[in-house]
């Protein structure tokens, strides 16, 4: 895209914020309102597959640290693939083929797994997009498996009923690749605006910084506007995922016009339509909050979202993948859904396009677990309270480390309609559950019946003071049991 096609693209872009309902001012967007489906979907899954994939070094941040001396890749890089000025990273795309790829097959996975909505990485911090694109050579469409995979995977997941958002990596690109230029490597200056390797500035010394030492320029600013735009109106997507990095105060004008240009586009076609953001970057109830690996210790009274990935240490597939239990994933989603939120539950595929064995059997566990359980998930909303037990959360963002040790007095409430749903994390083998939150006469309500949810056989029960006495069957079991209790 040149010069003169970049300003007639702006200028597009802000005669469609002009004329919207949407203004690119915070009274303006504070019209937002949360999609239904999406306060619905409860459960999607987020996807982490790019150019990345292919050296499966430790991380999705290996395109980063290849190139920081010192470090265990920049070190690995050398001893696997020679001295970055003869390999840098431009030249792991070709190994990116993707040759087995099969969109539905992901569809179908996803599927099963009880995913309600699906978040591929468009373009992730080392700048390759993964969509055909009018901006860069630099995609995959063009380059590397030369498909457009996010067009695909779109096409897959509509013919499964799969709602598709896509999220962009893209401002940290500004300083991602910055360290090529402190050493003989594959990156020097000058670097063209359409080579991936642009611009390849000096990384901020805090991240979370608002206004770095070398804040973005307004050229790549525009850049960044004009590649969030493409991705709208390319794949009219659900939700537009956003990383850390856009809360540079010198980025505010743009994430306000991005989110006016999103919505408008939104309102226009008739596709709903939602931003996530993290760290209090774009303003309260404009959009929709994210908290990347941690949650909430109680109900919020917002929707809000937190994304983990299946994988403990890295978000895109690596050799040394520490990968979660399902069981435990299922109690995360369980805890997340109870205070008013959604898991956005990350998998890593090969550079070949295959999903790995760990992820697919994680997947198939949590999937099990839904086909009998998911009444007490989907479309539903928090109760009074979001559960009882001794098990505290600890609340914050990278907070899920510590590991949880749920007992049988933990358990999380969903409501929907009339029932009442009751998820015992760590289930008793003897089926004895007490809910304490249920005595008398601190709730009075009536209950008409209890019910195992996974199979529907009425439960004997008792209240009094101490609460609903549960006579449950026994189950060994390593995952949530949950009682659904009718309400007269």
């Amino acid at each position: 895209m040149n010069d003169q096609e970049r300003a007639a693209r702006l200028a597009q872009i802000d005669q469609v914020v002009s004329q919207g309902p949407y203004q690119d001012t915070w009274e303006s967007l504070a019209q937002f309102s949360v999609p239904q489906w999406y306060q619905n979907a409860k459960f999607g899954i987020f996807i982490h597959w790019g150019v990345y994939s292919v050296p499966a070094f430790r991380n999705e941040w290996y395109p980063r640290n290849m190139y920081i001396q010192g470090t265990d890749e920049f070190k690995h890089h050398i001893e696997t693939y020679g001295p970055h000025k003869n390999f840098g990273y431009k030249d792991f795309i070709p190994m990116f083929k993707a040759e087995k790829f099969d969109p539905d097959a992901w569809a179908s996975l996803f599927e099963e797994a009880g995913a309600k909505y699906i978040i591929p990485v468009a373009e992730h911090h080392d700048g390759f997009q993964m969509y055909r694109s009018e901006i860069s050579h630099w995609n995959a469409a063009e380059m590397g498996p030369c498909r457009d995979t996010t067009a695909e995977l779109k096409e897959a997941f509509e013919r499964h009923g799969l709602k598709m958002g896509v999220s962009s990596h893209r401002i940290e690109h500004w300083f991602f690749l910055g360290h090529g230029k402190d050493f003989d490597s594959d990156i020097k200056d000058p670097i063209d605006r359409d080579h991936i390797y642009w611009p390849s500035m000096p990384e901020p010394k805090d991240h979370f910084n608002r206004d770095a030492e070398c804040p973005p320029s307004q050229e790549y600013m525009e850049d960044w506007l004009l590649r969030c735009c493409e991705l709208v109106d390319r794949f009219h997507p659900v939700i537009i995922y956003f990383d850390w990095w856009i809360l540079q105060t010198v980025m505010k004008p743009y994430i306000k016009k991005f989110a006016a240009y999103y919505y408008n586009r939104a309102a226009e076609f008739g596709f709903p339509a939602a931003v996530n953001y993290k760290q209090d970057t774009y303003m309260f109830g404009s959009a929709v909050p994210d908290m990347e690996r941690g949650h909430f210790a109680a109900t919020q009274p917002y929707f809000w979202q937190t994304d983990t990935a299946i994988a403990k240490n890295s978000w895109c597939y690596t050799e040394q993948n520490d990968f979660k239990r399902p069981e435990d994933l299922v109690r995360t989603l369980v805890d997340v859904v109870s205070k008013n939120g959604a898991l956005l539950l990350n998998v890593g595929p090969k550079a070949d396009g295959t999903i790995g064995p760990e992820d697919t059997a994680v997947l198939k566990g949590i999937g099990t677990w839904m086909k009998l359980n998911s009444e007490a998930i989907y479309d539903t909303r928090p109760w009074r309270v979001f559960g009882e037990g001794p098990t505290n959360i600890e609340e914050g963002q990278f907070a899920e480390s510590k590991e949880k040790i749920y007992t049988k007095e933990d358990i999380r409430f969903t409501v929907k309609g009339g029932s009442l749903y009751a998820a015992v994390m760590a289930y008793p083998e003897d089926g004895q559950v007490t809910i304490k939150s249920l005595s008398l006469p601190a709730f009075i309500g009536g209950i008409e019946k209890a019910a195992l949810l996974s199979t529907g056989v009425e439960v004997p029960f008792t209240r009094d003071e101490n609460g609903l006495h549960l006579n449950g069957p026994e189950i060994n079991t390593l995952y949530p049991v949950v009682f659904k209790l009718q309400m007269l």
